[in-house]
């Protein structure tokens, strides 16, 4: 199966959107309650790639999954840091498509001087757990994250409680002074002119 990725653009939200709703209605590993709207999807689309990348995964030309990062804290120590999400379409996990994501992210929040990427992942109450499995924790484990931190019942969602596990992968050094956070929408330019 040959897998291409391109950075997204806002006027993929009414696709990559049929990917989240998915896991907004039918499972725990979002959080969010209620499916948001194309343009409130295309919006943050626009607002990431101001300062991080945000890449879409496609199968002969049908979008199977994207990833994207974020800020990890609003506090300036944290520049250094970043927090992703990736989501792969339901009918397409297991044939590689997180792993390559996260191969052609990582590289570019290397670029940006990012040094420390944090995943929180959804961590089900028990094993039979109708709407969440250890699957995200597992695939983050097998690209070398590491959990870090648990918040216990931190999250309810179809009456139940959630702990999150954050789980954080280093890619970089930590040089001081650190090099300067370059964002994205500036970085690109230079650097990635075919994204």
């Amino acid at each position: 199966m040959e897998i291409t990725v391109r950075l997204a653009e806002p006027a993929d939200a009414e696709t990559l959107l049929a990917i989240y709703a998915y896991y907004v209605k039918n499972t725990a590993v979002s959080f969010e309650y209620e499916v948001p709207s194309v343009r409130e999807f295309s919006e943050r689309i626009r607002g990431t790639l101001v300062n991080y990348p945000y890449l879409v995964a496609e199968h002969e030309g049908k979008a199977v999954g994207y990833i994207y990062a974020g800020r990890f804290s609003g506090r300036a120590a944290y520049d250094w840091s970043a927090e992703t999400s990736v989501y792969i379409a339901k009918d397409s996990h297991r044939l590689g498509i997180g792993r390559l994501l996260y191969e052609k992210l990582e590289p570019i929040l290397a670029a940006q001087h990012v040094t420390n990427v944090y995943a929180g992942v959804a961590d089900p109450a028990d094993e039979n757990d109708a709407y969440l499995t250890r699957t995200s924790e597992r695939f983050h484990a097998a690209i070398g994250y590491k959990t870090i931190a648990r918040f216990t019942s931190c999250g309810n969602k179809f009456g139940q409680w959630y702990n999150l596990l954050y789980m954080e992968k280093v890619i970089a050094g930590h040089p001081c002074p650190p090099e300067a956070f370059i964002p994205f929408s500036q970085l690109r330019k230079n650097a990635f002119p075919s994204l």
